[in-house]
């Protein structure tokens, strides 16, 4: 009797066994797996994927090619009817720059210079005993603005009268380099607006001098810690060697008039290639 009790009571005082724990690798019981149609949902995902090639959503971030009046002629830019007009117009405006195209061919300038063009930029080059000269323009920003207001103020042009031609007048700069010093001497020409186009005045010249300096022979840098002088401030006797010392090495009036036409020969050919790259442009030729 007293063991049996003894026995009773040792079992009430025995803590209950741990729960067990269902750890990563253990399967899940049968009740807490998803239903089998929840199963097939990343089957299905997978498949729109491999339909769609793979990028199904760079396809519906992709804007439809026949959006915004937009015609596509398959090389994946936009073509609308305003782009059609613009590149006719442009046809037509290349044919009438053709036919009035002076020089098909870039002219020439007397005297011996030797012609280097780089697109916008053109340089001529000459040697002279024992000194080489060169000079170099730029055609951009070249043509003189319009005299439209004057126009109007003088009252409307008549039908008879033609448009003035347009010239091309660029700022030129000419370096002297001597063979046995190492200094260049450069001279920064204009053409001034009053001067361009005068008629009947030899005496006058068509370009001045507006600085001069000295630059390190070579070097493709300006240096600002140079002198520079401006001509504004300057002794009319020396403005005027400066410009004897030009002339005797053939930068003169008439190298000076020939300049501009090669000037604006040049300019002209480049703003027909600049309106044909623009019309290929256009038309994604």
């Amino acid at each position: 009797m007293l063991l049996a009790r003894a026995l009773r009571a040792a079992a009430a005082l025995r803590p209950p066994p741990p729960r067990r724990l269902l750890s990563a690798a253990a399967p899940f019981p049968r009740a807490l797996l998803p239903p089998p149609a929840a199963a097939a949902a990343p089957a299905l995902a997978r498949s729109l994927w491999q339909l769609g090639g793979g990028g199904w959503r760079t396809a519906l971030l992709r804007p439809r090619r026949d959006s915004a009046g937009g015609v596509s002629c398959g090389c994946g830019g936009l073509h609308t009817e305003g782009d059609k007009a613009f590149a006719e117009f442009l046809t037509d405006e290349i044919k009438e720059e053709k036919k009035i195209q002076k020089h098909k061919a870039l002219p020439k300038i007397s005297g011996g210079w030797e012609l280097e063009v780089h697109g916008t930029e053109a340089k001529l080059v000459q040697k002279i005993a024992g000194e080489k000269i060169t000079v170099t323009f730029n055609i951009n920003n070249s043509i003189p603005p319009s005299l439209e207001e004057e126009e109007e103020t003088q009252g409307e042009q008549k039908p008879d009268e033609q448009e003035p031609d347009i010239t091309s007048t660029p700022n030129f700069v000419v370096e002297v380099i001597k063979d046995d010093t190492k200094q260049t001497l450069v001279l920064d020409c204009h053409y001034p607006e009053d001067e361009v186009g005068q008629e009947g005045e030899d005496e006058s010249d068509i370009f001045t001098i507006r600085e001069v300096s000295f630059q390190p022979t070579g070097e493709s840098d300006w240096k600002e810690t140079n002198y520079t002088l401006n001509t504004d401030s300057l002794d009319w006797a020396l403005y005027d060697h400066l410009m004897d010392f030009l002339a005797d090495r053939g930068v003169d009036n008439t190298f000076a008039d020939e300049l501009i036409e090669l000037s604006t020969a040049l300019e002209h050919q480049e703003y027909i290639k600049f309106l044909e790259d623009l019309k290929s442009f256009v038309k994604c030729q």
